[in-house]
């Protein structure tokens, strides 16, 4: 029989329950929240584009002043367990979302595999894929580069990995 004990955290606590520590492993370091998302101002629709914010790492997949990106970043949005539950922009395959939602992190996760590099080597992450970060574009070019994928996951991210 399988206890709390030996359950893991995103299991068994809900997500106001989590410490700061717990919070924050729960992000996969994906890197698609830091994609720039357009919004239509008639329907409200959200768009993805693979330019990255100002801030983002392109290659480590994470926030270059992550204490102070608010600061910087005026519009970058805090994640608590409120927000979670009510942005609908969060990718599939967000950490945050999937626990809200009641659903298992995926073999690539770092918490279950772990291994931060898994969320690459999945082809989950914006690695590679980020063609300049917001402060290099002018606006006008934003809606040029609007995409799709990261509301999708790669096959290979889906299927879980076949242990040796």
């Amino acid at each position: 029989m399988i206890d709390a004990e030996t359950e893991p955290f995103w299991k068994t606590k809900t997500l106001e329950q989590m410490d700061p520590a717990e919070w924050e492993s729960l992000c996969d370091g994906c890197g698609r929240c830091c994609l720039v998302k357009l919004q239509d101002e008639d329907t409200d629709a959200i768009a993805y584009t693979d330019i990255g914010c100002k801030l983002l790492d392109e290659d480590g997949c994470r926030c270059r002043d992550y204490p102070n990106r608010q600061s910087i970043v005026p519009d970058c949005v805090r994640l608590t367990p409120e927000a979670v539950r009510t942005l609908d922009w969060l990718p599939p395959s967000c950490g945050y979302r999937l626990v809200a939602e009641g659903r298992d992190l995926y073999w690539w996760h770092p918490l279950v595999s772990g291994d931060p590099d898994s969320v690459h080597a999945a082809g989950v992450s914006v690695r590679g894929r980020v063609s300049a970060l917001e402060d290099e574009l002018p606006l006008e070019d934003f809606v040029d580069r609007m995409v799709r994928w990261p509301l999708r996951l790669p096959k290979q991210a889906m299927t879980p990995r076949r242990r040796r």
